[in-house]
């Protein structure tokens, strides 16, 4: 399993992103995928997720915000973040659960107010 996570930046609050997630070595169209992130000294939060039929589920505080997707056709997992906040700022990681949990290799968010 390999996730390879891009997209990440620093923006100014109120601005976006969009981070986009590369998956291979297993049958992406038939799981759930999902995004989650670590702010320092923070434990790691799931913020989003989405299951193999589209349907989707967000963290509290970057619901309306934040929109998780998939193309399956290209093995991609995208977040589009909108109306970014300074509290925002963490790396994020690509999520898979298969039997056990796989990560990518983050993205670092930087949100400056």
């Amino acid at each position: 399993v390999q996730l390879q996570a891009s997209g990440g930046g620093l923006v100014q609050a109120g601005g976006s992103l969009r981070l986009s997630c590369a998956a291979s070595g297993f049958n992406f169209r038939i799981n759930t995928m999902g995004w989650y992130r670590q702010a320092p000294g923070n434990q790691r939060e799931l913020v989003a997720t989405i299951s193999s039929g589209g349907a989707t589920n967000y963290e509290n505080s970057v619901e309306g915000r934040f929109t998780i997707s998939r193309d399956n056709a290209k093995k991609k997992v995208y977040l589009q973040m909108n109306s970014l906040k300074p509290e925002d700022t963490a790396v994020y990681y690509c999520w898979l659960y298969l039997c056990r949990d796989y990560w990518g290799q983050g993205t670092q968010v930087t949100v400056s107010s």
